[in-house]
This record gives C-alpha cells, structure tokens and sequence, in this order.
C-alpha cells in the first residue's frame, strides 16, 4: 500500500502528465516518423530513417517542445480552464503553477541543448519555435482568427522541422527533380493545416463560456456564433482542393480510402454543426475532427503498405 506521501507524488505526476498532454505525445512521434518515411522522405530506405540519429533528436526536440508548449498554455489559461474543464482543471493544479514553470523552462533548456548539437539551423529553428509557442500563448490567443490561425500552424511547423532537415540537403540543381514530391508534401500539410484550423474554431465554440468571462475576443464572441459556423463551413469545404489534389493528380497509393471516408464524415459534420448549439454537442464535432487527424497518422502507411511488408521479413530474418 502507498502513504500519504507516494500517494502525492503520484498524484502529481498524473496531473503533470496531464498538464503535457502526455497522451499526444506518442501520437506526434508517431506521425513525424510516418510522415518522413512516406511523405517527406520515400527515396530514403524506411530504416535508415530510423535509424538516423539527427531525425531521432529532432523528432525528440520536437516532443519535448510540444510538451512544453502545453505547459505554458495551461499556465495561462489556469483561470478559463476552470470554467470551461473544470474536472481536467482540478487534476492540473496538484501541480503548483511555480513546478509548471521551472518544468516549462527545464525542458526548454533541453531542446535548446539538443537542437545545438544537430546544427545552427535547428538551433534557430526550436528557439524560434518556443518563442512562437509562448507568443500565441501569451498574447495572440486572445485575437479572434489570428489566434486560431497561429494555432494551427503550431501543430504543424514540428513537420516542417523534418522538411528542412532532408531538403537543405539537396544541391540547388536537384531541387526541380522534386517539384512533384513538394506539391504532394503541400497537398498533405494544407489538409491537415484546415483540419486543425477547423478544430480550432470549434474549441472556440465549446469554450464560449470561459473565453467571455476572461475577456478573450474569440470569432464567436466578437461575431457571433453564427457567423462563427459560416467561417467553419467555408474552412471544411476548402479541404476538397487538398483532397482533389491528392487523389486525382498525385498518387497516395491506399491513402485515397482514407480521403473518401473524410469526405463523407465532413458532410455529417457539417450538417451536425448547425444543428449544433450546446457546449457537448460542440465537444463531440471536437473529437470528431481529433478521431479524424489520428486516424489520417495511422493510414499515412496505405501510401506504400510494401514498406511495412519488407519490414516485417527484415525483423524476421534476424
């Protein structure tokens, strides 16, 4: 049996598991590894990118970036959390605000650290990163579209960290030899940017309650809800131009499944939402968009499922 004070302790590790949202971070490292293997990187030998030290480390700064991205969110929004996840809320703050913060700069001192033995670029790179993260969270959150905007181009800026890394690489005269793998690798990122984007117009529409009482000047508060689903509306349709570009132009192999399916869960949801008009309602439109981002990480492998074949023989043979 655990006293009083393990039983503390591990409270609070929940709670700072929590504050980090620990249970994306897998899924994060999930998707960088799939996104370079299938996406980024297809020339290169699945497992030499595995195996590759300096992605492993960018991947790693990238993680531990996020997670302290979520550490200076909820310092910030302590007080909206309150109303808005109350529960969520009530297991975050077993952690003092004070550990938040030496957390928060601890694991930025680390990928300061990491990013410099990689190189100067990734050095830039991570600092520039952080200080974007503690800007939106600080100030920009605040602002109705732009904060929903930053927010989205946060989640994916981690992938464009891996972008750079194989594509600085290439002599300028080999450039043009990728012109179509860009177009692909653009297709994926501005899908995924409107997903987000959407996701987070909606948490908006969720979150009402706090963001009015703390004084956030949110699209919803500012225009009304409305107008609010409008903007939704014309932002989810948009994402048949990446679609379209993805499976009639480009080839993604067995991907094209999972785009189909996208489709026909994106005309639900938007009839759904402007039925729509209880925080619950808006939270379920919420994990709707989630399910359908994790779900794209994992069919990421339908491009080339050989790869995973050759894998499996690969482990086999040892």
């Amino acid at each position: 049996m655990l006293n009083r004070k393990n039983k503390l302790l591990a409270l609070k590790i929940i709670s700072l598991f929590s504050v980090v949202r620990g249970y994306n971070i897998p899924v994060i490292i999930l998707a960088q590894y799939l996104s370079a293997i299938f996406i980024l990187a297809p020339e290169i030998r699945a497992l030499d990118i595995l195996l590759d030290l300096n992605l492993f480390l960018i991947v790693f700064a990238s993680s531990i970036t996020i997670a302290s991205g979520y550490i200076i969110n909820n310092f910030y929004d302590s007080r909206k959390d309150l109303i808005n996840r109350p529960n969520k809320s009530m297991l975050d703050r077993l952690v003092s605000q004070s550990t938040k913060l030496k957390v928060y700069f601890s694991l930025n001192l680390a990928v300061a650290l990491i990013a410099s033995f990689i190189s100067w670029r990734a050095f830039l790179f991570f600092s520039a990163y952080i200080f974007l993260i503690w800007f939106y969270s600080h100030k920009i959150k605040k602002y109705p579209f732009i904060g929903n905007l930053m927010a989205a181009l946060l989640a994916v800026l981690p992938f464009f960290a891996i972008l750079l890394y194989y594509y600085t690489k290439l002599p300028i005269y080999e450039i043009e030899n990728y012109k179509n793998q860009f177009m692909v690798i653009s297709a994926h990122a501005t899908f995924l940017f409107l997903l987000l984007l959407v996701r987070e117009m909606i948490k908006d529409l969720e979150n009402i309650t706090g963001d009015l009482v703390n004084n956030y000047r949110t699209v919803p508060i500012i225009y009304g809800e409305s107008r609010s689903k409008q903007l939704i509306t014309v932002l989810t349709i948009a994402t048949i131009l990446p679609i379209y570009v993805l499976i009639d132009i480009y080839d993604v192999g067995y991907m094209d499944i999972y785009f189909y399916a996208c489709l026909i869960v994106l005309i639900f949801f938007l009839l759904f939402l402007w039925k729509s008009n209880k925080k619950g309602q808006f939270l379920l439109l919420h994990n709707v968009l989630k399910f359908l981002i994790v779900a794209g990480v994992f069919c990421i492998v339908l491009i080339d499922p050989s790869v995973l074949w050759h894998g499996k023989k690969l482990l086999l043979s040892f």
